[in-house]
């Protein structure tokens, strides 16, 4: 897009994102007009600046040229004479280098993680950016030609997104934010983006076995018109089905992509590294390794067995992702905060034999825990605590499909009274996994919230 400095920009939602935004775009176009808006009071706004605030604002907007919308904020709710744009619209149409997009319901921050770990000990410049970095637009400034740039994509980031990365990476999809979008077709619509604007010599890596994943990866394409990356290389298609040309699944031999056999992470035939030197738990983040080396090859396709290895190893999780706590009295905890969709939950479980002490419950967002309850009868697991204020459609699910599984409820109970309850419980050998399966909101400000008093209250014990 081309920009008139005597445009006029309206910044819609000003929290972090908005806040970079703002700074961004006054710093590229310092003559053109700009307003906030959001739907709560702004605190602290620039000297001079018009401030639109309200419940109606975004459908009340005035007219401007340009509509910089907040992640979280739908397009079908701002009503504007302008263009709704984004900072993931605008980052991509001004990126120099290679861009690798990793989407999908969870496992977006830990995937992206390794892959730049990765990049790194193969000596590649890497930009980390997204919900688990810098706000993208801070960081556009820095990125060279030659660098990397690997982007978690959110739904809300693809919602409109009008360009697609270099390499997609689409991750296990299941129902999540239906308390934001109209429903699951359209959550998985979204993702979609990730896949839609690839051009020929782009390429796509899918979940293994996830059908909406599928889905995304044979998204008919519309390719925009930019320089490739990969200029003249081309793309083996292999497969018969034209709409997942240029796609492949991860963790698959016959698809040529980093899989693991006999204990080792191995493609087209080689070994690249030992699974051991994976340090996060469960067979879902070797899933999540598979697809961030087989990213990773993608961009860099001399990357050796030494660097995969010292990749993967420099890499010990990030907080509130299965990350362990402590070990009390022979009782390990983990704090799995992030984990707001059954399928995550789901995960954890199975990332562990030994007897677990379960903690779920929060704020519902339209999942459906009957496959949960069901894993939960398959386990062995010792005590469910039920916490949150809406645990109705959990319980629900527990009493059909696990009936023999105790269920303590805990709706007014702080997380450290929970906790001493979980270890109360508890027997050596065990593990006690908070893994809500629910959104946050209801008790906490966030699942980082949340996850923080969970590893305060355990570390107290």
């Amino acid at each position: 897009m081309c920009y008139d400095e005597t445009m006029k920009i309206i910044i819609a939602g000003y929290g972090m994102e908005g806040r970079s935004n703002y700074a961004y775009f006054r710093r590229a176009y310092p003559q053109a007009e700009v307003i906030i808006t959001d739907q709560q009071p702004v605190e602290n706004a620039p000297e001079g600046v018009t401030v639109l605030t309200g419940p109606a604002v975004f459908g009340q907007l005035p007219e401007a040229d340009l509509v910089v919308r907040t992640a979280g904020l739908p397009p079908r709710d701002i009503q504007t004479t302008g263009k709704t744009w984004s900072a993931t619209n605008e980052f991509f149409a001004r990126c120099p280098a290679p861009i690798i997009g990793v989407t999908g319901t969870k496992g977006k921050g830990t995937t992206c993680s390794l892959i730049a770990s990765v990049l790194r000990a193969a000596g590649r410049t890497v930009h980390l950016i997204g919900n688990i970095g810098v706000p993208a637009l801070d960081e556009l400034a820095h990125i060279q030609p030659d660098d990397v740039v690997v982007y978690e994509l959110s739904s809300f980031q693809l919602w409109d997104l009008e360009r697609s990365p270099h390499v997609a990476v689409v991750l296990m999809i299941e129902p999540d934010h239906l308390d934001k979008h109209a429903d699951f077709a359209e959550y998985v619509a979204a993702k979609a983006n990730i896949r839609r604007h690839q051009q020929a010599t782009d390429r796509c890596l899918y979940h293994p076995t996830n059908q909406f994943a599928r889905a995304v990866a044979a998204t008919p394409r519309r390719p925009v018109r930019r320089s490739s990356w990969a200029e003249g290389q081309p793309v083996k298609v292999g497969r018969q089905d034209e709409a997942l040309a240029g796609a492949r699944r991860y963790a698959v031999s016959s698809d040529c992509q980093v899989h693991v056999e006999s204990g080792f992470f191995c493609v087209q035939g080689r070994r690249l590294c030992s699974v051991e030197q994976l340090q996060l738990p469960g067979e879902h983040n070797q899933e999540n390794a598979c697809a961030a080396l087989s990213a990773a090859l993608a961009i860099e396709p001399a990357l050796d067995a030494s660097q995969a290895a010292a990749g993967l190893a420099a890499f010990t999780g990030l907080p509130h992702r299965l990350k362990q706590v402590a070990n009390q009295y022979g009782v390990t905890y983990y704090d799995d905060s992030i984990a707001t969709t059954p399928g995550s939950t789901i995960a954890a479980l199975r990332a562990f034999e030994a007897p677990k002490v379960l903690i779920i419950g929060g704020q519902d967002k339209g999942g459906d825990y009957r496959g949960l309850a069901q894993e939960i009868a398959r386990h062995q697991v010792r005590t469910v605590l039920l916490i949150g204020r809406q645990p109705r459609a959990i319980a629900a699910a527990l009493q059909q499909y696990a009936p023999a599984v105790p269920v303590v409820p805990q709706p007014q109970k702080t997380m450290a009274q929970t906790v001493k309850e979980a270890a109360r419980l508890a027997r050596a050998g065990d593990v006690v996994i908070l893994s809500p399966a629910a959104a946050s909101f209801d008790q906490y400000r966030n699942y980082v919230e949340r996850g923080q008093q969970f590893v305060a209250a355990v570390r107290d014990l």
